[in-house]
C-alpha cells in the first residue's frame, strides 16, 4: 500500500493516479500513521485493458497486411 507524508501530499498527480488505480493510500506524519485515503470505487477492481491483438486476429484472421496498405491507412487518418 503506498504511503505519503504531509509534504508529499502536495503532489496531487501521484495521489490521483494511485486512487484511480483503486489503491488505498496511507497518510503519515513522522513515520506515524495518521489516516488512510480510500478511493471512491474501492470495492471495484480497475477496468481491464482490452486485448487488441485478439481483436486484430478476429478481424483480419491470419492475413498479413502489406506495409504499403498500413502506411496508406495511417496517412488517410489525417
Amino acid at each position: 500500500m503506498p504511503s505519503v507524508n504531509m509534504r508529499q501530499l502536495r503532489d496531487t498527480r501521484q495521489l490521483k493516479a494511485w486512487l484511480q488505480a483503486g489503491k488505498t493510500v496511507e497518510l503519515r506524519e513522522r513515520d506515524r500513521l495518521i489516516g488512510r485515503i480510500v478511493p471512491a470505487n474501492g470495492d471495484q477492481p480497475p477496468a481491464e485493458i482490452p486485448d487488441f491483438a485478439a481483436r486484430a486476429r478476429k478481424i483480419f484472421g491470419d492475413r498479413v497486411l502489406p506495409n504499403m496498405v498500413l502506411e496508406e491507412r495511417k496517412r488517410s487518418r489525417y
